[in-house]
């Protein structure tokens, strides 16, 4: 019987040799110990929300549903020790039952914990990092089946590699998430122009905890998002948010969608129609409750990381360019920002960092929007979501990321022999011109 995979967005499947549902760590490690074995490549996936191949194998696809749920707390150090096919939203509540939080979520939950640290997904707040720096300790089991623990005090080179590894380092099995008290967010939404949104970027990201925004194309207006924290009690949902996220936002969105579809020629006049319903109101409740919002319209997206500084001037750019090729788009340009880190493969590595992701309706032509886009974003030097559509290989990351060697040296110890290596991640890691041998 062939096996069949497909990633949420239809953009990547393939026909995997054998998909393997492990329950334990030890599980795991005979599934690994297997592989080596009998040479078959692994790769693992945890809720296929990634837009690239980076999952796709015809060896072995390790699927870590049924591996999930919180292994111990330490509530004197806010800290738990979570196994990683634990779903966020699953986790979000599992962490408010002890009075804890994680610091910030992107604004999609249903991601394995071990996937979204492993491609660097974030979610918006110009003092907050990507969900990656809320780990404070790794378990992975390496090509050889051996169980390697590290942190910021116990191999940190390692685990500042392995923070953002996209499963080139091996299997991690147990995410250590350093964590903060419960807390309440008062989250505020309303329309802006464009341009008030740009004049005023820095004052919304140094005045809000939290501050993100979308801009249709071909219009002049932005959904702005504004959370901070608040005492105020929380709300059961009303029934206008419940309204607004899952008939217009979703229901009727998709409606719009298949028209843009069917009529591509309509996208602008779409999106500016969208840009007008754009309503405004405010909700309080606790954080990760409020950061995640309904996607059940399916898409295909590309993100790129830029120094802060430039998200106005690129965003001037983008607008020129659809509106100069007159791309069919009704899609949002969604605009958040990340405070830098030290992981060695993060976007964000050593900037404080805007990242804007355009996004094309599935089943619409995709590819010559997105490359004009990112010719814009190389300009002020992107570096791309490792998750999301982009056209760098090794060569490029190589001069773009400082501590490039460093990874491939973890790269080279923990897999010497490219067993979780496929071939889009050959592309992407593997460099002669680095000096970096597979």
């Amino acid at each position: 019987m062939t096996l069949k995979w497909q990633n949420w967005s239809g953009s990547v499947e393939c026909d995997p040799a054998a998909i393997k549902y492990p329950t334990s760590q030890n599980e795991i490690i005979e599934i690994v110990k297997e592989c080596q074995a009998k040479k078959l490549k692994i790769r693992v996936v945890g809720s296929g929300h990634s837009f690239t191949p980076l999952v796709q194998t015809s060896g072995v696809l390790v699927n870590l549903d049924f591996y999930s749920g919180v292994e111990t707390i330490d509530q004197e150090k806010m800290q738990a020790t979570v196994l990683a096919g634990t779903k966020i939203k699953e986790l979000g509540e599992l962490l408010f039952a002890q009075g804890l939080a994680q610091p910030n979520l992107g604004d999609i939950d249903v991601q394995s914990i071990a996937g979204a640290i492993s491609t660097g997904t974030h979610g918006s707040g110009a003092t907050l990092g990507s969900l990656s720096t809320q780990v404070c300790g790794l378990t992975i089991i390496s090509a050889s089946g051996e169980v390697i623990k590290c942190s910021a005090e116990h191999e940190p080179e390692l685990f500042r590699a392995a923070q953002v590894s996209m499963g080139a380092l091996g299997i991690i099995s147990k995410v250590k998430l350093q964590l903060v008290p419960a807390f309440k967010l008062h989250y505020e939404w309303k329309r802006l122009r464009l341009s008030e949104a740009l004049f005023n970027i820095e004052k919304h990201v140094t005045e809000n905890r939290n501050f993100e925004f979308f801009w249709f194309p071909y219009s002049d207006y932005v959904q702005a998002k504004f959370m901070n924290i608040t005492s105020e009690p929380a709300k059961t949902k009303s029934f206008s948010r419940r309204f607004n996220e899952t008939v217009l936002e979703n229901g009727a969105f998709w409606l719009l969608s298949e028209f843009c579809r069917i009529f591509p020629k309509r996208s602008a006049g779409v999106s500016k129609l969208a840009a007008n319903l754009i309503s405004g109101g405010s909700d309080v409740n606790y954080a990760h409750r409020i950061f995640a919002t309904p996607r059940l319209v399916k898409f295909q997206e590309m993100e790129y990381s830029l120094p802060r500084q430039y998200l106005a001037k690129a965003l001037v750019e983008l607008d020129a360019e659809i509106r100069r090729q007159k791309f069919r788009v009704h899609f949002p340009v969604e605009c958040r920002f990340v405070q830098a880190d030290d992981i060695y493969l993060s976007p964000a590595n050593e900037r404080d960092s805007a990242y804007i992701a355009v996004h094309m309706y599935r089943g619409m032509e995709y590819k010559p929007y997105f490359a004009a886009m990112e010719a814009i974003f190389l300009r002020y030097g992107g570096r791309p979501h490792w998750a999301k559509h982009h056209s760098r290989t090794a060569a490029d990351f190589a001069s773009h990321y400082p501590h490039w060697q460093e990874f491939q040296a973890a790269r080279q110890r923990l897999d010497p022999g490219g067993l979780f290596l496929n071939d889009y991640l050959a592309t992407v890691l593997r460099s002669q011109a680095a000096g970096v041998r597979s």
